[in-house]
Formats: structure tokens, sequence, C-alpha cells
């Protein structure tokens, strides 16, 4: 006899191991409060005030970005853009989203990337195409 607890918790099961498509995320120069994006593509660093790694991560990102024609590196302060924090789902600083030249969202990483890993994860989302996953290094693609 088939009681519809166990019946509504085999359903829960199968739903909780389908994967979930998440929306593609697309940022404006608008919502990042800057002028334009980069024309290739752009590193947008969430820090906070008194986070350590922030300070590591943004040396990092601008140094990658001033290598490569066409990026763009923005650091926003995660306490002044909230809405922004919360809509991106950002839990922990620093966060960094590598943008491609529409915007999206196409890596994402929190803590302190390693350069050759920005490096690698840039030129991948420069010429990824859409729909395609990977992983380089702690940076992966869409969301964690």
């Amino acid at each position: 006899m088939a009681d519809g607890t166990t019946e509504r918790a085999a359903t829960e099961r199968a739903a909780a191991e389908r994967p979930v498509e998440q929306p593609v995320q697309r940022l404006t120069a608008a919502d990042l409060d800057v002028r334009g994006l980069g024309e290739r593509a752009t590193l947008v660093q969430f820090s906070s005030a008194f986070c350590r790694p922030c300070a590591a991560t943004q040396r990092v990102l601008a140094d990658v970005a001033g290598m490569v024609a066409g990026v763009a590196y923005v650091d926003v302060d995660a306490e002044s853009h909230l809405g922004l924090v919360r809509r991106l789902e950002v839990t922990r600083t620093p966060t960094v989203l590598v943008l491609d030249a529409d915007g999206r969202v196409v890596r994402r990483a929190a803590g302190l990337p390693r350069k050759a890993d920005v490096i690698a994860a840039l030129g991948a989302a420069m010429t990824e195409e859409p729909g395609r996953s990977e992983r380089v290094g702690n940076i992966t693609a869409g969301r964690p």
C-alpha cells in the first residue's frame, strides 16, 4: 500500500537529483556604476573594507587586465551594492566574476585567485561558445 508521504519523498528526491539550469546573469555598466564594460571582457571583483585577500586579488586582476587588450577591471564595494550582491548571490569577498563582451557572467570564483587561473579563465571566456562549461583552476563556468 503506497502512502502519500513515501510518494512525496520520492518525488522530492528525484527533483533534487535533476540539474537545475541557472539563468545566465548579464551585467551592464550601470549595474556596476562604471562608464563601460571591457571591449572583449570585464573582470569584476566584489570586495569589502576589511578583507585582506581583496587587496591581493585587486593586484592580480588589475595586472591581468593591464596585460590583455580590451579587458576592463572593476572593483565593486559589496557593502555599497547590496542589491547587486543579493542578485548575484555573492556570499563572501573577494568574489570574482568574468564577464564576456556582452556582459554575461561566464566565470565565477570566490577567494584569492591565482594569476594563471585568471588568465586561463579570461582566455576561455573570450573564445567560449555559449552553453559550454568547464573549470579552470578555482574559477568555474557560471555558478559554483
